[in-house]
């Protein structure tokens, strides 16, 4: 791993783009990681664009301003790259990462000339099949896991199964349905 991973989150209100930054942090601190995981909100209502943020080092993390220019992007909402410039400042030798039913070279005139890697999973399909409604953040969170090789992928959902028992208590029928979502996420994401 780099000295230090940075990580931009785009989706929109109500998608769990914030939930899966914090979910990263917390998996990623509870394997020995320095991590940072935040949110920027601007209007606060359901649908309205938000951002959150990863940072991810092996040492400690002195730098607490937002990220201007990470190595990934995940984009939770295809919608946004029409909306919002979601290429800005992404390193050209790390990655965006897009829930799209489309290849990534139909999506590359939307990238405003990004000539870095560009990563799919059609996270609507997977949270559909794997959970009957459409949840896009755990597929989203096991395509940045795996684009990124920040963790090894059994650790990653090993430590998500403990995770999600813990969030999911009092509903253990969604801990399987997660479980699911993570693990054809990390086959699918192209």
């Amino acid at each position: 791993m780099k000295n230090l991973i940075e990580i931009r989150w785009h989706g929109r209100g109500g998608q769990g783009a914030k939930t899966a930054a914090l979910l990263l942090a917390d998996v990623a601190f509870s394997t020995g990681m320095y991590v940072q995981g935040f949110p920027e909100y601007g209007p606060e209502r359901m649908g309205a664009p938000i951002t959150a943020y990863n940072r991810l080092s092996a040492k400690a993390i002195r730098n607490h301003s937002n990220i201007y220019e990470p190595d990934y992007v995940v984009v939770v909402d295809e919608t946004l790259l029409d909306t919002v410039h979601v290429t800005d400042g992404l390193k050209e030798d790390g990655a965006i990462i897009i829930n799209t039913s489309r290849s990534a070279k139909e999506l590359l005139p939307r990238l405003r000339g990004y000539k870095g890697r560009v990563c799919t999973i059609d996270a609507r399909r997977i949270s559909l099949e794997t959970l009957g409604k459409y949840f896009p953040n755990s597929p989203m969170l096991a395509a940045i896991v795996k684009v990124s090789s920040i963790m090894d992928e059994d650790i990653f959902l090993e430590e998500m199964r403990k995770s999600y028992a813990h969030k999911f208590a009092s509903k253990p029928e969604v801990i399987e349905g997660n479980m699911k979502a993570l693990s054809l996420a990390l086959q699918e994401v192209q």
